[in-house]
C-alpha cells in the first residue's frame, strides 16, 4: 500500500475536523484567506502499520503535528481521543433544537453564504489550486449543516406532494452532502445530486426563479400578520416579477413572489397556506395589462387585493369556471363597479346568462377576460 492517503479518506477528514486543528487545546482555524494549513497526521506510524484509514488519521495544525511527531507531546492514544471529542463537540453545538425558522435560518445562513461565496469565487472563477485548498472548509461546513438541519427538520415546510415540499429539498441536500464528501469527479455537473440552488433561496442567500404561489388569499393573510408586526413596507404587483417588501433587523429586503421556496417557507411560518378562490398568477396578469395600457390602479386594501380602483371605477376580480348569479349576489357588488372572471377556460361560458341577466338591474359591469382587453383600452 502506497503512502498517498485515498481522496475519499482526506475529504472525510476535512469534515471531521469542522475547519479546525483536532486537538482540543489548540483548535487552530485551518482554512486562510487563499488556502489552508492542514497536515495530515498518522495517529499510528505509517511505517509500522501502513494504515492510511480515516480512523488512523488526524489532521492538525503545523504546531501540534510537529509536537505530536518530534517532540512526543502526545501519546497516540491521548491524540485519539481527539476524534471523539469533536464527534461530541459537533453534536453538542450544532444538535440543538430551535423554536423558530428564524432562529434556525440566523445558523444555517451564515454558513450557506460563506460556501456559496467559496464556490464562486475559486470553483467557479476557475481557481483550480485555490479551490483545492480551499473545498475542504465546504466539508467542514457540511458536516455543522447536517447536524443543525437533521435536528431542526419539524420547522420545514412540508406537502405530500414532493414538487411542493421544501422538506424534500432538504432530504436532496444531505444526500448532496453525503456524495459530496465521499466523491470528486473532476467537473461537478459529473455529480448524481448537484447543490439544490433551492436552499439558499428558502434561507434568504439568493433568490430563485419559481412560479407564483397560487392563493391571492394567501398573500392577503401574509400581508395582514406582517403588519401586525410591524414588517410589512409594501407591495409591487401588477409587474414581471411582483415582490414584497419587508422590514428585517431595520433593513427592507424584497421577496419575489415567484421565489417559491422562500416564499413557500414564510407562508408556513405564518401559518398562511388558504386555499385559493382568485389565482395570483392571475390576477398579476389582469393588473399588469392595465399597467401596460398606462393605465394606474389603487389596490384599496392590502387585506383584499382582488378589488382595485381604475379611473374612479371600482374593479373587482373573481375566478370562477362559471360566475352564477348567486355568486353574483353573493359579491353584493357597488352600483357601477365592474367585475371581470379570470377564469376563461371556457370563454364566454364564464358567466352565466343569469348572472348577465341580474348585473343589468343592479347596475354592474360584468366581464370575460376577452371584454377585459377592451374595456381596459376604453377608459
Amino acid at each position: 500500500m502506497g503512502r498517498e492517503i485515498p481522496n475519499h479518506v482526506q475529504r472525510k477528514l476535512y469534515a471531521e475536523s469542522m475547519g479546525r486543528c483536532m486537538n482540543p487545546n489548540c483548535q487552530e482555524e485551518l482554512f486562510k484567506d487563499n488556502g489552508d494549513i492542514i497536515e495530515k497526521a498518522h495517529i499510528l506510524p505509517f511505517c509500522d502499520t501502513a494504515d492510511n484509514s480515516f480512523e488512523n488519521l488526524i489532521v492538525l495544525c503545523p504546531n501540534c503535528h510537529t509536537n505530536f511527531d518530534k517532540n512526543t507531546a502526545f501519546s497516540a492514544d491521548e491524540v485519539k481521543t481527539w476524534k471523539q471529542l469533536r464527534r461530541q463537540e459537533l453534536d453538542s453545538l450544532f444538535s440543538q433544537k430551535y423554536a423558530t425558522f428564524e432562529e434556525l435560518s440566523a445558523k444555517v445562513a451564515p454558513l450557506l453564504l460563506e460556501n456559496k461565496t467559496i464556490y464562486e469565487s475559486y470553483y467557479l472563477e476557475d481557481k483550480k489550486e485555490l479551490w483545492d485548498n480551499i473545498e475542504g472548509k465546504i466539508l467542514a461546513n457540511n458536516q455543522k449543516l447536517r447536524k443543525i438541519l437533521e435536528n431542526n427538520n419539524h420547522l420545514i415546510q412540508k406537502h405530500s406532494n414532493k414538487d411542493y415540499s421544501n422538506l424534500e429539498l432538504i432530504h436532496l441536500f444531505l444526500a448532496h452532502i453525503d456524495e459530496f464528501e465521499a466523491t470528486r469527479p473532476n467537473e461537478e455537473k459529473h455529480r448524481q445530486i448537484l447543490f439544490p440552488v433551492e436552499i439558499n433561496s428558502m434561507f434568504g442567500i439568493s433568490p430563485v426563479k419559481g412560479y407564483i404561489l397560487p392563493s391571492a388569499e394567501a398573500l392577503e393573510m401574509l400581508i395582514a400578520k406582517l403588519q401586525d408586526e410591524g414588517k410589512f413596507v409594501g407591495l409591487s404587483i401588477g409587474i414581471d416579477e411582483p415582490y414584497l417588501e419587508l422590514n428585517e433587523n431595520g433593513k427592507t429586503i424584497k421577496i419575489f413572489l415567484c421565489d417559491t421556496p422562500r416564499l413557500r417557507q414564510i407562508y408556513y411560518d405564518y401559518r398562511c397556506f388558504k386555499k385559493a378562490t382568485v389565482r395570483l398568477d392571475s390576477l398579476n396578469f389582469a393588473l399588469k395589462y392595465i399597467n401596460s395600457r398606462k393605465k394606474t390602479f389603487q389596490i384599496l386594501s392590502y387585506n383584499n387585493l382582488r378589488e382595485v380602483l381604475v379611473d374612479t371605477v371600482k374593479i373587482t376580480f373573481v375566478y370562477e369556471y362559471c360566475l352564477s348569479k348567486v355568486s353574483l349576489v353573493q359579491l353584493a357588488p357597488e352600483a357601477n363597479s365592474v367585475i371581470v372572471n379570470l377564469h376563461n377556460w371556457n370563454g364566454d361560458y364564464c358567466i352565466s346568462k343569469e348572472a348577465y341577466v341580474f348585473s343589468e338591474k343592479i347596475g354592474v359591469t360584468l366581464l370575460t377576460m376577452d371584454n377585459f382587453y377592451g374595456y381596459i383600452n376604453k377608459l
